[in-house]
């Protein structure tokens, strides 16, 4: 492990926050450019959903392995090797020609990303050994990422003012540069000394064989047990149907999933030390911070769409309107870190969840016409209340796993956050694509051409660009059939939302209350 003069931490941490704001806000920054890539480059329903997810998917899914990876290799060396393939991933998707190039490139930043994420969290926490000093560090790096989230639609609606689509993505490039000139000068290294070269140990004076290598085949299962279960909820959503292939995948990813745990159980350094689940704490933060993400990121693709296809705001005023959820996000974010000595973990996990919950259901009443004010304030209150989960829950993963596992346990952590993000699109956007496709399908009249009708159900854009073309009355009947159904699909995954929410503030305080069981520390020092 390197070092760096005390003085030179707070420093390193601002720089730290920089590639989590990026990734963070990539997760959402496509949001606010949806309606103008759909007109640019036409792509299906389908292919929509994979631009939005494809990202989040393979960050979530590679997260695991990148942090142990980084506890290997130097989480520093990690985390400018990802920065490097991050940025020529960015530039590639802003000069992207086709839906199935976006994908890709999308999906090439979702594997530089997940190198990032444990990267920051785990320096972190070697950076900041004083627990007081940790908590603040992590409440501004918990500030940032989802500042990142809030920011990304406000950044994305500024240059869709002006410049192309693919000013969301290029706009990654030059951080990415400051990013690789100054993170050797100020980030100290660190890497697990467990993972130290052979030739470095000497068995005659004790010190145990090398670790086990990266163990392929549980990277095989993890991505066997969460792609299927993507693609089924997908599949089904667009097919408005609960098909025998989608339940099979479904089955065959849980199947895998199992697997994938049971043999975490016998390896000596697994990708998930499932030991430290034995801490209740860790498993209510984990599940806090999933639960957390999956609200969040799931309804705000909803509101950018409100706000500019519903409301007909631009880009720039669209982004405008959502700087109360911004602010209500790195407020609420830095007030937990500074409350949770007087308050407690559970009771602040606990209000932060019920506020966003609440703002979740006025969020679901929000109408097609005379909605804006709500939408904003509903908004605001929803991100007010995922901060302090999110910081909370990142603190206390931290704080509990030993310094020697800290890379795989903060990319737990990160892989729940951007997991239950990723699942949130799939899963809400799904349930509003079939309730809009359905409820705008009947309201359709039968005279409707069949390729007319079938482009119109497609989504909310595409449904307003054919009323374009439209006279004046099929139009306005065209746009307010479209407008109601959306606002139907809205209200429907806002509402699973809260009840999500309520339910982690509920069940996640009570978790945070409990203490670790004996047999919880057993497993823990089984894999130091």
């Amino acid at each position: 492990m390197t070092t760096v003069r005390s003085d030179s931490r707070w420093l390193g941490l601002a720089v730290l926050t920089l590639p989590v704001i990026l990734t963070s806000m990539d997760v959402t920054i496509l949001h606010i450019a949806v309606p103008t890539i759909t007109d640019e480059l036409a792509p299906s329903p389908s292919e929509t959903l994979w631009i939005v997810d494809s990202y989040g998917f393979l960050l979530a899914g590679l997260l695991i392995v990148m942090g142990n990876i980084g506890d290997r290799i130097g989480r520093r060396r990690l985390l400018l090797i990802g920065a490097a393939l991050f940025g020529a991933a960015s530039v590639a998707a802003a000069f992207a020609p086709t839906a199935e190039m976006l994908i890709a490139a999308r999906a090439a930043m979702g594997i530089g990303g997940a190198t990032l994420m444990p990267s920051t969290l785990s320096l972190i926490r070697n950076m900041f050994t004083d627990p007081g000093e940790r908590t603040r560090a992590i409440g501004i790096w918990t500030a940032s990422l989802s500042g990142g989230i809030a920011v990304g639609p406000i950044v994305g609606g500024l240059l869709l003012e002006s410049l192309w689509w693919g000013s969301v993505f290029l706009i990654n490039a030059p951080v990415i540069v400051v990013l690789l000139v100054t993170a050797p000068r100020v980030v100290p290294e660190y890497r697990n000394p467990e993972y130290r070269s052979p030739e470095y140990r000497n068995p005659e004076c004790g010190e145990q064989p090398g670790a086990a290598p990266l163990d392929p085949l549980s990277v095989v299962l993890s991505f066997a047990a969460i792609l299927p279960i993507v693609w089924a909820i997908k599949t089904a959503a667009e097919e408005l149907a609960v098909t025998t292939p989608t339940i099979l995948a479904t089955v065959g990813g849980l199947g895998f999933g199992v697997l994938f745990a049971m043999r975490q159980r016998r390896l000596r350094n697994p990708l998930v030390d499932l030991g430290l689940f034995g801490d209740p704490r860790f498993t209510g933060a984990i599940a806090g911070a999933g639960l957390a993400m999956f609200a969040l990121v799931g309804v705000m693709l909803y509101n950018t769409q409100y706000l500019q296809l519903v409301h007909g705001l631009s880009p720039l005023v669209a982004a405008v309107a959502m700087l109360p959820v911004m602010l209500g996000v790195g407020t609420m974010a830095v007030l937990a870190s500074m409350l949770v000595g007087r308050l407690g973990y559970p009771l602040i996990f606990g209000v932060g969840a019920a506020l966003a919950a609440t703002g979740m259901l006025a969020f679901s009443t929000v109408p097609a016409d005379g909605g804006l004010v709500l939408a904003v304030v509903a908004s605001a209150a929803i991100g007010a209340g995922i901060a302090p989960m999110m910081t909370l829950a990142t603190d206390v993963v931290v704080a509990s796993a030993p310094p020697s596992r800290s890379g795989a346990a903060s990319a737990l952590s990160e892989t729940a956050a951007e997991f239950g993000a990723a699942l949130g699109i799939a899963v809400l956007g799904s349930i509003g694509t079939a309730v809009y496709r359905s409820n705008l399908r009947e309201g359709l009249p039968a005279d409707v051409p069949p390729d007319v009708a079938d482009t119109a159900t497609s989504s909310l854009g595409a449904a307003s660009g054919i009323a374009e073309y439209l006279p004046d009355g099929p139009a306005e009947r065209l746009t307010e059939l479209a407008d109601s159904a959306f606002v139907d699909s809205l209200s429907v995954a806002a509402t699973a939302a809260s009840a999500v929410l309520l339910a982690a503030a509920v069940g996640c305080p009570a978790l945070l209350r409990r203490r670790r069981t004996p047999s919880a520390d057993h497993d823990i020092h089984r894999h130091r």
